[in-house]
């Protein structure tokens, strides 16, 4: 298990949380489960409820619709964002294609979390904006 020391250093790498300071690191990082899963492991598929999170720390993760893949994710990458933002059923199914070693912030942990510390709110949403901006770059090139 990871200590909350070692999860900062991670978080500091994760883009997500590029605008954070290491303070507001260490309050995300109590509030993250560390959680292990096995390959092929469903962490949560299409239609399900969206209240969680997930950080890679090792293994990769295949986010795929209808038999279609929109995307693998791996160390330091994030997927379930919008989960902390909308109750919006997910939009894609999320499986393990090795074994995985993942953080998990739930909603409701960081909804708490935010109460307290507004700043944390607005260097996510920097990095969201940012990441929105590079995807329409993207697909408008």
């Amino acid at each position: 298990m990871l200590t909350v020391v070692e999860k900062v250093i991670f978080l500091q790498d994760v883009d997500i949380f590029e605008f954070a300071s290491s303070e507001d690191l260490s309050y995300i990082a109590m509030i993250t489960e560390e959680i292990h899963l096995p390959e092929n492991e469903k962490i949560y598929s299409l239609g399900d409820a969206s209240d969680t999170m997930y950080l890679i720390i090792s293994g990769k993760v295949r986010l795929h619709r209808n038999g279609e893949e929109v995307m693998i994710a791996q160390r330091k990458d994030v997927f379930g964002t919008w989960a902390l933002f909308d109750d919006e059923p997910r939009v894609v199914t999320a499986t393990c294609m090795q074994d995985c070693q993942l953080l998990r912030l739930e909603r409701e942990d960081f909804f708490n979390l935010l109460a307290d510390h507004s700043r944390i709110t607005e260097g996510i949403l920097k990095s969201m904006a940012k990441r929105l901006r590079a995807l329409l770059t993207r697909t408008t090139n």
